[in-house]
């Protein structure tokens, strides 16, 4: 396997994360009350839109062909969260607590990744940004939890 390769294949991976992380926010916010949570999570659905279409422009400056949907893990999830969500005395919590299982998982998968490869400086630091926002966010959801 080339090495474009080998790095384009790391990059769909998070790429098919980010799309998952899209249509988890954006069912989170279907699925609370407070506008303040909705706001949120739709922030997070647009980053995380975002980090995604960075993610298809590194792919593409590799030659390589991007995914274009996320996993059937994702949708698992999602669907998890839905039901959680509608079992739940606590819904807010419940996705709250949902939410920062997935951002955790997903800074964990930037962690990784970023020991795996020797990227080019540019994928690196777009990687790194995109972890630091995740932490970000899982910094809020801690605050969020403890207002719940």
């Amino acid at each position: 396997m080339k090495y474009t390769e080998k790095i384009s294949n790391k990059l769909n991976e998070l790429l098919e994360k980010n799309y998952d992380a899209e249509k988890g926010y954006l069912n989170s916010a279907e699925n609370v009350d407070s506008p303040k949570l909705k706001i949120f999570f739709k922030n997070r659905a647009s980053e995380r839109s975002l980090f995604a279409k960075e993610l298809r422009t590194e792919i593409l400056s590799y030659g390589q062909i991007p995914e274009n949907d996320g996993s059937v893990k994702g949708s698992m999830h999602r669907n998890w969260m839905s039901l959680k969500a509608l079992f739940s005395a606590n819904n807010e919590e419940a996705i709250l607590e949902e939410a920062m299982r997935g951002e955790k998982a997903s800074y964990q998968e930037y962690e990784n990744i970023l020991q795996e490869d020797a990227f080019a400086p540019s994928t690196r630091k777009m990687l790194e940004h995109q972890k630091q926002k995740i932490q970000a966010a899982i910094n809020i959801i801690m605050v969020e939890e403890e207002l719940a």
